[in-house]
């Protein structure tokens, strides 16, 4: 933005989930940054843009706790580039990044190879770009010497713990009921770095290799259905091992009311737990999976309908602190399979917010405060990060207009895939780029 210009944005609805304030006001803004807000803003000079606030909202960037990236591996899916493109364009200013990708980031050596590849979208891409960052596994497989059982010719050690937490995010890792002694050895040894642990409960013998939510309408589908008891078993041993180590960790992806439950009962124990939930499973349930679309194929399965209204609630309570994207991009040549065979995992980081604040602000599940709080404060938050009040010259902005209507499609999106429910669908709400307000 032309850092003599200043924009005056006249009676914009403005959101500070820092500072748990929801106003109507004038915003003078000069290069992206808040120079006033007041009820009245006379324009500074006679190049001041002055423009209606009428359906605007004006709050803080957001922040995804973790999505995947195509790249390095699958590029044909999705880069670097374009994540953080259509991340930007969400009102995402930064995105944690999943290990999951080809090779895995389980060393020092591919971290550095993608943090400087990074630094070089942002000095070289032509449009402003979401800040990525990277988590990185607790542990990675590395083979067994003399032995002739191929089946144990591997097994899980430790990363290099020490070297990588100087530079990525913080610490994930996908755990079954097998891996808890490893997860109990990892929580010890990194309770000497300070760093943000993100534990992966959705995976493990009991799942049945289920493909929906197991109940009544896994049965009325005739689908394999993983039962809930297989996440909360996972969520009640994870919690007895935090509990007695004192570790703070952060368990991702819960979709059930029992996870919820035990997770609500941990936190009033003291246990240092925080905790998040896809957007996906706010607005979904297994009731909405009787089309077999492939794009409601997701990991953990979409709930029961109790399950998705208890989710609601929790983010609504603060059990539930976060709410994350988990973008996952896949070709259409991946995802246009039958609902059996379809990979799991849904793009999200664009249409995210607009489809969110539709689905549950306008409808009043949620307060606007308490949406913004879960996708930008508490994200920080559960990345031992402070979040910044709206007026701080530091903090990223996003301004979305709540009415504007548009449709999601190759020529709009900017994501290199298309597996969403929302493909050529009519949106409304849009993030407004800073560049175009020139």
């Amino acid at each position: 933005m032309n850092e003599e210009l200043a924009i005056v944005i006249q009676q914009a609805r403005v959101i500070d989930p820092v500072l748990n304030r929801d106003f109507l006001a004038d915003i003078l803004i000069v290069d992206r940054k808040i120079e006033e807000i007041k009820s009245h803003i006379v324009a500074p000079t006679e190049n001041s843009q002055v423009i209606s606030g009428e359906n605007l909202v004006l709050s803080t960037g957001l922040f995804d706790l973790y999505s995947h990236s195509g790249e390095p591996g699958h590029e044909s899916r999705e880069t670097l580039a374009s994540l953080a493109t259509s991340a930007l364009a969400g009102g995402f200013s930064d995105v944690a990044i999943l290990p999951s990708t080809s090779p895995p980031i389980d060393n020092p050596e591919v971290l550095a190879a993608l943090r400087q590849k990074v630094a070089y979208l942002h000095k070289y891409h032509n449009h402003p770009i979401s800040r990525l960052h990277f988590w990185s596994t607790l542990s990675s497989s590395q083979p067994i010497a003399n032995t002739n059982n191929p089946n144990s010719a591997t097994s899980n050690q430790m990363v290099a713990l020490g070297e990588l937490s100087k530079k990525n995010i913080g610490f994930t890792e996908r755990f079954s009921f097998t891996d808890l002694s490893l997860l109990k050895q990892s929580l010890e040894y990194l309770q000497a770095f300070q760093k943000p642990v993100a534990i992966d409960l959705s995976s493990n013998n009991l799942t049945n290799n289920g493909l929906i939510r197991e109940g009544a309408n896994s049965v009325r589908y005739g689908l394999i259905g993983n039962p809930a008891y297989a996440e909360s078993a996972a969520i009640a041993a994870v919690l007895e091992i935090v509990a007695s180590l004192n570790t703070p960790v952060h368990i991702m992806r819960v979709s059930t009311t029992r996870g919820v439950e035990l997770i609500a009962d941990a936190k009033e124990r003291g246990v240092p737990i925080t905790a998040s939930t896809s957007w996906m499973h706010l607005l979904f349930n297994t009731q909405d999976q009787a089309n077999y679309d492939p794009n409601l194929r997701l990991d953990p399965p979409l709930g029961n309908p109790e399950d998705q209204k208890t989710l609601q609630q929790g983010i609504k309570a603060g059990i539930i602190d976060a709410i994350a994207i988990d973008h996952q991009a896949y070709t259409y040549e991946e995802k246009t399979v039958p609902f059996a065979l379809a990979p799991p995992g849904v793009i999200g980081l664009e249409i995210a917010l607009p489809i969110l604040w539709e689905k549950l602000v306008k409808t009043k599940i949620l307060t606007s405060i308490e949406l913004w709080s879960a996708l930008s404060v508490n994200p920080r938050l559960c990345l031992q990060k402070k979040p910044l009040p709206l007026n701080s010259p530091l903090a990223d902005l996003t301004l979305f207009d709540t009415s504007k209507q548009w449709q999601l499609n190759a020529q709009n999106s900017h994501s290199q895939s298309m597996n969403t429910p929302w493909w050529q669908q009519q949106i409304t709400g849009k993030v407004i780029p800073w560049q175009s307000l020139q």
